[in-house]
């Protein structure tokens, strides 16, 4: 915990000493009559503003170092969120959005640096006034296109062929969704607006890749009542996420009971390392349901368990939270015809930067979301609704995928 603690402030004080010297700069080069007193009282009063939020984290995670207190958490509540939260999260955007592109401007000026040099004094303005377009688009573009990303939610259709599909099961449609992360910021409202875009495609089959709770039991039962109103013609299931086992996070499998319990209720079904088969008139469809996690994951043995019947199937799928290379890449060779997976929120931050959007999500895995075919096998990885450690996604909507099975 401390080593977290002092990691998160040196790079937090790094990354906004070189910004708010960018943006100083920016200011006294635009504005050179501006008083430096005024400049200087600003760039405190935004540093305090910003920061309270860290300032707040950093005194709680030390306190619980210390002193190990039992159910002691940070205050929650919308005037704490609009406050504190929001505007922290803003400002860490801001920051690493518009330092992506200083950091190019000034890879050029170290490349062209004699020529820089020598015409410093008429360059200048002119990298002031570019600066200065990069900070006020970022500032009215980022907090309108998170407001966009949490009121969103898109549909994407995309198609699976397979040459020797059985009639029942041609233009069979399947929806896949992930990532409910039910908890205060993925409300009721918001929820239930997924639950009728889901209904709104008419699938045949639903099938959720985990995660739908963020953390705690309080928002099992109501998660479970919203995904319980989708209309699907064969049915509901789920794969174990993350989050599905940090309920109790001294007790993965005391979470995993009661989330799959509560969503029986519902006639949703969440299973653990299984196999069911789902027939459709004399078709058969194999879903495997893989739990791959931080907090469990899946052997070799239980994998080849798993898909020894394989070829009695008409349509082999696998379900899977972590679309992780080495299950991948098993489930091509057993002859899976579609493995379905979440969890990487399609990229919840991603970053604007020539010719290659940037998130940290790459830092896990460079497939983060839409179809990837391996031979005669499609991997659909969905973007899902809900968020985890920041309550924004940016440049990241929401989605659902709707696939449409046909010979």
């Amino acid at each position: 915990m401390a080593i977290r603690i002092i990691l998160f402030v040196a790079l937090l004080c790094l990354t906004e000493f070189y910004f708010i010297k960018k943006i100083l700069k920016t200011v006294r080069v635009s504005f050179p009559n501006y008083p430096e007193k005024r400049i200087n009282l600003f760039r405190n009063i935004g540093v305090v503003f910003f920061n309270l939020f860290a300032l707040f984290v950093i005194v709680i995670w030390t306190y619980q170092a210390i002193a190990h207190p039992v159910n002691f958490s940070f205050p929650q509540g919308k005037l704490i969120d609009y406050l504190l939260v929001y505007p922290f999260w803003f400002f860490i955007m801001l920051m690493i959005q518009c330092i992506l592109f200083f950091l190019i401007i000034d890879i050029i000026k170290l490349l062209l640096f004699p020529l820089y040099k020598k015409h410093k004094t008429k360059i200048l303005p002119f990298e002031a006034r570019l600066f200065l377009i990069i900070i006020i688009f970022f500032a009215a573009y980022i907090p309108l296109r998170m407001f966009y990303d949490y009121y969103t939610v898109n549909i994407r259709e995309t198609v699976y062929h397979k040459k020797d599909i059985p009639e029942e099961l041609n233009n069979l449609r399947i929806v896949l969704i992930s990532d409910i992360h039910a908890d205060r910021y993925t409300d009721r409202k918001r929820v239930l607006r997924y639950v009728r875009k889901i209904n709104s495609t008419k699938p045949d089959l639903v099938l959720i890749a985990g995660d739908l709770i963020s953390s705690g039991p309080q928002y099992i039962d109501s998660v479970a009542n919203y995904l319980g109103r989708i209309n699907s013609t064969y049915g509901v299931y789920s794969c174990v996420g993350d989050h599905d086992n940090w309920a109790y996070r001294n007790d993965n499998a005391r979470s995993r009971r009661e989330i799959t319990d509560a969503l029986s209720k519902h006639n949703v079904f969440m299973f653990d390392d299984k196999r069911q088969t789902l027939m459709i008139d004399t078709a058969s469809i194999g879903i495997t349901f893989a739990t791959e996690t931080y907090s469990k994951r899946i052997s070799k043995g239980k994998l080849d368990s798993l898909a020894a019947k394989n070829s009695q199937n008409d349509l082999n799928i696998m379900l899977v939270h972590q679309p992780q290379k080495f299950l991948v890449n098993d489930a091509v060779k057993k002859g899976y015809d579609l493995i379905f997976a979440g969890h990487t929120h399609g990229g919840q931050e991603t970053f604007l930067f020539p010719f290659l959007n940037l998130t940290p999500t790459m830092a896990e895995t460079m497939k983060i979301k839409g179809d990837f075919f391996f031979g005669k096998t499609m991997m659909v990885i969905c973007p899902g609704l809900g968020m985890s450690i920041a309550p924004v996604r940016y440049n990241s909507t929401p989605g659902i995928v709707v696939i449409d099975v046909k010979k």
